[in-house]
């Protein structure tokens, strides 16, 4: 299984213009400006495997009566081949404190294995993560239409094993459809997968676009959980 955790040395490059060119990226950097004043000034932190992670504490924001609680996420994105997930922290003060990314990996299937197999696989490995990040809330990419039915029978039964997973710890779910999800992390809920990679990595201060695109779709789920979370926060604050 790959995996990755977070330090915070500056030895790997800064992302470059992306794949779909520099003003494309620009453009959507403009979406969030408070990434746009800083991109150019930033460091990101280095990727590296198996390094310590502390979880935050709850803060007051400044001049303000409410609090917005740190937590820690573990986003999932099922696949039939390929299930990603994500590790992602909320900051300790204000909603513009930067997320803090603490993991990511994939659990690659084989096709020769047996459905069940795959399956107990899937159910194992994520269970080891969520006993090892123990995250306050897991989020999930909502189940979608597809032409192709055996396919998204399939993806159920996928995604059928990582809701248990979670159940089965007593950890709270939420559900995002693919289209929030975008437009949380991307502000564009139609934006293609390598933007979705883009804008992950800015808003995580990485210094490569998370490989593979499913661990990435993983922690744009979870970041799209933060957001959400702390937007009704601020919105039950001042009703």
């Amino acid at each position: 299984m790959e995996y990755l955790r977070a330090t915070s040395d500056n030895e790997m490059g800064k992302i470059g213009p992306g794949p779909s060119g520099c003003d494309e990226n620009q453009a959507i950097l403009r979406c969030h400006p408070r990434l746009w004043a800083r991109h150019s000034l930033r460091t990101p932190p280095r990727l590296a495997r198996f390094s310590s992670a502390t979880p935050p504490a709850r803060k007051l924001i400044a001049g303000s009566e409410v609090h917005l609680d740190a937590m820690r996420v573990f986003g999932i994105d099922c696949g039939t081949e390929v299930t990603g997930f994500g590790v992602v922290d909320s900051g300790e003060g204000p909603r513009d404190e930067p997320l803090q990314f603490r993991a990511m990996g994939a659990i690659r299937l084989t096709k020769t294995q047996a459905l069940p197999e795959r399956l107990e696989q899937v159910f194992r490995e994520l269970t080891a993560e969520l006993e090892r990040w123990r995250p306050d809330t897991v989020a999930i990419e909502e189940v979608f239409y597809s032409v192709n039915a055996k396919s998204a029978l399939k993806l159920g039964q996928v995604r059928g094993v990582a809701l248990l997973a979670a159940a089965q710890q007593h950890i709270p779910l939420a559900e995002y459809a693919p289209l929030k999800i975008k437009s949380s992390v991307v502000g564009y809920g139609l934006a293609k997968k390598e933007q979705v990679q883009f804008m992950v990595a800015r808003l995580l201060g990485l210094a490569q676009l998370p490989q593979p695109s499913d661990a990435a779709d993983a922690l744009a789920i979870a970041i799209c959980h933060i957001h959400t979370a702390q937007t009704l926060t601020l919105q039950g604050a001042r009703r």
